[in-house]
C-alpha cells in the first residue's frame, strides 16, 4: 500500500530546513529514534510515517541543532484492525521503518517501553498513532533539551485537546489529584508526545517491571524536565482508542506507581477516624453528665458511623491488596511485554499459504509423473 499523503498544513511556525550532509568539522548530527505504539492505526499511521520520512535527512532546527530521524519504530500492540498489514507494507516501503511485534495487547505504556528498548538513537521521541502530534515540533524539543540541558522534554498543548469536554475535564482533574494528593507536581505535564535522552530511555526500558507507568518511572531517573508549547491537530479517525474504563485504569496505575504515598494516606485515614471516634466519645460523655439522662435513640448516627468506618476499612484493604498484587506480579516474573518475530498470522494469509503449498505440491507431482 503506498503511503498516504501528509497533511497539507502544519501548525509549527518554523519547520526544520534540510541541509547537506555533515562535513568535517561541522556540528554533529543528533540521531533521533521515533517510537509509535500502534493499536488502531490502520487509517492513520501511513500519513504519520510519510511526515517522519521527510526528517530522515539531516535537518537543522531553529536553534541550530542538526538532527536526523534515523529510525521509525512502530510497535504493533495487537489492535482490532489490520494495522499489522499496514506496518508490513510500510516496512517494505521505508528503510527507516522497524516494526516491533508484541505477542498480545499490553497497552500503550508497555508498547512504548518496548519501542524504547529497541531504539538506538541519541534521542527517543514518543508519539501517538492518530496524527494529532506534529513531527515538526521534534526540532523544538531538541532545541529545548540542548539549551536547558534537559534529559526529558514534554509537549505542552496550547489549544483544546481534540476530545470531548467530559474527557478533557476528567483528564485534567485526574492530573490535579495526582499532583496534590499523591505528591506528583510533574503529573500535570505528563504527555505522550515527549523527547527522552536515548541512553536513559534504553536503560529504563531494561529495568521497567510489570505495572509501571512510564511517566512516573521517568520521574525516578530524570532530574531536569522541560516543556515545549505545541499545537495539537485533529485525530485522523472518528473514535478514540481509549474509553473511560481504560483511562481510569491508567489513572489507577499511576496511583500504584506513586510509591507508598497511597499507603500513607490509608494510615492518615485511620488516624483521622480514630480522632473522630475520641471526639465523639467525649461528646457522648459530656452529654451524659450534663443532660437529662434520657437515653438518646442514636440509631441513625450509629449506622452512619458504621458505614463510614467499614467503607474506609474496605477501601484501605482494597488499596493494600492492589499494592500486593503489583508486587506479586513482579515476584512471579510477569513480563511487562513480550515481543515475537512476526505478528499472529491472519486467516486470509494462512489460506493463501495453503493454496501456494497445494500448487507447489501439484507441480512437483506432475514433474515426477505417475511411475515415480
Amino acid at each position: 500500500m503506498p503511503p498516504n499523503s501528509a497533511p497539507s498544513s502544519s501548525p509549527s511556525t518554523v519547520a526544520p530546513s534540510v541541509v547537506a550532509p555533515a562535513r568535517a568539522g561541522s556540528s554533529p548530527v543528533h540521531s533521533v529514534s521515533v517510537v509509535v505504539p500502534v493499536y488502531r492505526g490502520e487509517e492513520t499511521i501511513a500519513a504519520l510515517v510519510a511526515e517522519l520520512a521527510r526528517l530522515t535527512g539531516p535537518s537543522t532546527s531553529t536553534g541550530g541543532a542538526r538532527f536526523a530521524v534515523e529510525e521509525i519504530i512502530l510497535v504493533h500492540d495487537n489492535g482490532p484492525d489490520r494495522s499489522d498489514v499496514v506496518l508490513k507494507e510500510l516496512a517494505s516501503s521505508y528503510p527507516q521503518v522497524r516494526p516491533v511485534w508484541l505477542s498480545r495487547n499490553f497497552g500503550q505504556d508497555a508498547a512504548t517501553i518496548a519501542g524504547m528498548a529497541a531504539a538506538q538513537g541519541d534521542w527517543i521521541v514518543t508519539m501517538d498513532e492518530d496524527g494529532q502530534h506534529d513531527p515538526a515540533f521534534i526540532a523544538d524539543f531538541l532545541d529545548a533539551a540542548l539549551s536547558s540541558r534537559a534529559d526529558l522534554v514534554y509537549s505542552k498543548p496550547t489549544n483544546t485537546r481534540p476530545h470531548g469536554l467530559l474527557r478533557n475535564v476528567t483528564s485534567r482533574g485526574a492530573k490535579i489529584v495526582l499532583a496534590t494528593v499523591f505528591a506528583f507536581p510533574d503529573s500535570t505535564r505528563f504527555e505522550s508526545f515527549r523527547l527522552i535522552r536515548g541512553d536513559i530511555g534504553r536503560q529504563l526500558a531494561e529495568v521497567a517491571a510489570n505495572g509501571v507507568y512510564l511517566d512516573v518511572a521517568l520521574t525516578w531517573v530524570v532530574g531536569n524536565a522541560v516543556q515545549v508549547p505545541v499545537v495539537l491537530r485533529a485525530e485522523g479517525r472518528d473514535e478514540s482508542g481509549y474509553n473511560y474504563r481504560r483511562l481510569f485504569s491508567l489513572f489507577w496505575k499511576m496511583v500504584l506507581c506513586s510509591g507508598t504515598r497511597g499507603l500513607r494516606l490509608v494510615s492518615m485515614l485511620g488516624v483521622s477516624l480514630a480522632l473522630a471516634g475520641v471526639i465523639m466519645a467525649g461528646v457522648v460523655i459530656v452529654s451524659a453528665i450534663t443532660g437529662d439522662h434520657n437515653d438518646p435513640e442514636g440509631w441513625a448516627s450509629i449506622i452512619v458511623v458504621l458505614l463510614l468506618c467499614s467503607g474506609a476499612i474496605l477501601f484501605s484493604l482494597g488499596l493494600i491488596a492492589e499494592y500486593l498484587g503489583v508486587a506479586l506480579h513482579i515476584l512471579v516474573g510477569k513480563p511487562l511485554y513480550l515481543t515475537v518475530q512476526t505478528p499472529t498470522p491472519r486467516p486470509d494469509t494462512i489460506a493463501a499459504h495453503h493454496r501456494i503449498d497445494a500448487a507447489v505440491g501439484q507441480a512437483v507431482a506432475t514433474e515426477k509423473g505417475p511411475h515415480e
